[in-house]
């Protein structure tokens, strides 16, 4: 994923937020509509989520150290999990507390047309930011559905920014339509309704980020394609002669490590060896960029050794699934 592209949709997403966070809580300061309260509160948790992302990157660039010696690239991972975390209890939690509490005690609107003209800016403001969010991630998402793309990719922004925007415009249809509803029935607990609605979609959105994130953070494997590419670059036919079991994990959204067992002739000296490893380096690194961390193990295959043991990781020379 480019950082660049990822970097244009949170800035874009973090400056509407923030203007419509001010416009919604002036809002609801002359009218009292409390949809009007929760959607400021969602504007102001999404700048702030926001600002963790970009925060998170910054810190992922960080130079690898002794106590850290495969870097900082995670670092990206736990900030968007924090923002599921952020969306889940300030953004949806607070919405379903003030829809309940505006049920429970409902008042009219006052001054509808500061809702109602706050609202429509909003709605504006935010189909901006999701439209960048659409062009970066098209930029990177091929012919993978939306779906696909929020559940694979590696780097957490664009599908966070993506989600995000997607659930503040819904929230605000929502909110438009709770605050139309009480203001043509002068009944505010359609206000109320609309504001629970809002929470439980945020609910919603922050358990499809936290279980996606939270499998980043656990330890993803590279994708499909990359290693389909890895394994056609690792076997040179020559010294090289097999892959005999393989594993892959991201470091970071970037950054690739590679772990591999390979066949080698038994007549082949050291180093000869030693230069087939090299060049079987060189050959993963060109073929998919990302893998920085290479370690290549050499064996000799025996079909003897494999068929005596049931795990090929723990049978010498056996091959494995990868």
């Amino acid at each position: 994923m480019s950082a660049s592209g990822g970097t244009r949709a949170i800035v874009a997403a973090l400056a509407a937020n923030l203007a419509i966070a001010v416009a919604k809580f002036v809002a609801f300061v002359f009218s009292g509509s409390s949809s009007m309260l929760a959607e400021s509160v969602h504007s102001l948790a999404d700048s702030g989520n926001q600002g963790l992302l970009l925060l998170g990157g910054k810190k992922a660039q960080r130079e690898a150290t002794p106590q850290h010696p495969f870097g900082y690239g995670r670092e990206r991972y736990i900030y968007a999990f924090l923002v599921s975390i952020i969306l889940f209890s300030v953004g949806g939690m607070f919405a379903l507390y003030e829809g309940y509490e505006k049920i429970k005690h409902p008042h009219p609107i006052e001054d509808w047309w500061w809702p109602i003209g706050v609202l429509v800016f909003a709605i504006i403001a935010e189909s901006f930011s999701f439209r960048t969010a659409i062009k970066e991630s098209n930029e990177l998402r091929g012919g993978l559905t939306w779906t696909q793309f929020v559940r694979r990719a590696k780097a957490p922004e664009l599908p966070v920014v993506l989600l995000e925007d997607l659930g503040a415009l819904v929230g605000l249809v929502l909110a438009l339509g709770g605050v139309g509803l009480a203001l043509l029935t002068g009944d505010g607990v359609w206000d109320g309704i609309g504001t629970l609605a809002i929470g439980t979609l945020l609910i919603l959105i922050a358990v499809v980020l936290a279980v996606e994130t939270k499998s980043l953070l656990l330890g993803e494997a590279a994708g499909l394609e990359e290693i389909e590419k890895i394994e056609a670059a690792v076997v040179d036919g020559e010294t090289v002669t097999g892959l005999i079991h393989m594993r892959t994990l991201h470091l970071g959204p970037e950054e690739l490590l590679v772990a591999a067992k390979i066949a080698v002739r038994h007549a082949d000296s050291a180093a000869t060896v030693a230069a087939a490893i090299d060049a079987a380096e060189a050959r993963i690194r060109e073929a998919v960029p990302i893998a920085r961390v290479i370690y290549l193990e050499p064996d000799i295959y025996s079909e003897e050794a494999a068929a005596a043991g049931k795990d090929p990781a723990a049978t010498p020379g056996g091959p494995g699934a990868h």
